[in-house]
């Protein structure tokens, strides 16, 4: 072989790192940390274990990935942006609705984002792989979602529906409830806690709808369409 000219064996670092698009290091690493953590769990998550999954030279993605951290911290901040997405699009289909229903409807695209999203939520969920205070971008997104919960609250309060005045309460409550109930998912409680037959969505719509009532007495309109559906299954 000449001096100067590089090796080209089958599947060598050349073939490999062909697999992502330059420009793409970003997603290629989120891309690849998250079938890390669907295989093996967070703690399988190294820069270099997802530069090697990505195809990616192990020295490239610490430029802009420094350390664990930081990698999973883009990850929650794309998992975030994906929420948030969930959460304007349950809003606009429910534009029509009264206050209660709308807040029915953030805490309805939560359950169902978490549902199809198990990995992002684990991210999203788990403080400790994150850092949360670090990002403007996860900061600005969860102070969004929280005003959209206050401002429907407080537009159900304005309109009667609430018999319990303590905003600041119900929209803990809810939150609480919310990811309480995804985590249960995430963590295989249902097999124990769904009624016979039911399925994990059907027995999270049915307990939000029991807390939703709570609230409001009589005052709420009827569920939504796939709440209904969900709870029938």
């Amino acid at each position: 072989m000449a001096r100067g000219t590089a090796r080209r064996a089958p599947g060598g670092g050349r073939r490999r790192r062909a697999r992502y698009h330059h420009g793409r290091l970003r997603e290629a690493m989120i891309e690849a940390t998250l079938r890390l953590i669907a295989e093996a769990g967070p703690e399988a998550v190294t820069v270099r274990a997802a530069a090697r999954r990505a195809g990616v030279s192990s020295g490239a993605p610490f430029r802009h990935f420094p350390n664990r951290t930081a990698l999973m911290t883009v990850v929650a901040e794309e998992a975030m942006s994906r929420f948030r997405a969930e959460i304007d699009a349950a809003l606009a289909a429910a534009a029509g609705a009264d206050p209660l229903r709308r807040f029915a409807a953030i805490g309805e695209a939560y359950l169902h984002w978490a549902l199809g999203n198990p990995t992002h939520f684990q991210v999203i969920s788990t403080r400790s792989l994150i850092d949360f205070d670090g990002s403007a971008a996860l900061k600005r997104d969860n102070e969004a979602i929280r005003r959209l919960m206050e401002e429907t609250l407080r537009e159900a309060q304005e309109g009667g529906q609430l018999r319990e005045p303590d905003l600041a309460g119900i929209s803990l409550a809810g939150r609480a409830l919310v990811y309480g109930l995804a985590r249960m998912h995430a963590d295989g409680h249902f097999a124990q806690w769904a009624e016979p037959g039911e399925t994990p969505e059907a027995a999270m719509r049915r307990a939000f709808e029991l807390f939703l009532r709570g609230l409001a007495g009589d005052t709420i309109g009827p569920a939504t369409t796939g709440g209904e559906e969900a709870t029938k299954q």
